[in-house]
């Protein structure tokens, strides 16, 4: 078994009303976290990707920006959002910048749960339900949280190192 201790410091959360201790967490399968981070991390991926692809090449662009047009809303965010689907879904693929990338997903994730709020409540409904553009963005949250797992490039080889000197490091992992 493998066996990994994490320790927590004091955290300055005295606003919210609570303060966390310093405490040493035993974790008895670190290795199997850090896979687990990278299933969830590929998942998102794979499904932002898809969705992408689906966009282009079954809804074409112009059908996707007229069904966005259709919902109110301006071309530049059908195009947008597949770029974002694209490029993001390869990059949680890969596990380039995946925090950046997964709290990127989430107005997206959030605009589609929006968008499919008024088909009810499941996805299997005529028009698809809210139940998983939202499962998609607790997903992404999730992904967030956790980082790159096991298995990431973690960052762009030529253009990692300018990127990251605009984000904070907390979301570099």
């Amino acid at each position: 078994m493998t066996t990994a201790t994490i320790k927590t410091r004091d955290t300055n959360i005295h606003d919210a009303g609570f303060a966390l201790p310093s405490e040493t967490l035993t974790m008895p399968n670190a290795k199997g976290l850090a896979y687990g981070a990278a299933a969830a991390r590929t998942a998102l991926g794979s499904i932002l990707l898809a969705h992408g692809l689906l966009k282009v090449f079954v809804f074409t662009i112009g059908g996707t920006v007229g069904f966005f047009a259709s919902l109110g809303l301006p071309a530049i965010v059908a195009y947008m959002t597949i770029f974002a689907e694209l490029a993001g879904g390869a990059a949680l693929i890969l596990g380039l910048h995946t925090r950046l990338v997964a709290l990127l997903s989430l107005p997206i994730l959030l605009g589609a749960t929006w968008a499919h709020a008024g088909n009810g409540w499941v996805f299997s409904n005529a028009g698809g339900g809210w139940e998983f553009p939202l499962f998609l963005a607790v997903q992404a949250g999730i992904v967030a949280m956790l980082g790159n797992g096991a298995l990431a490039m973690r960052r762009l080889p030529i253009i990692g190192g300018f990127i990251e000197r605009f984000i904070p490091a907390i979301l570099r992992g």
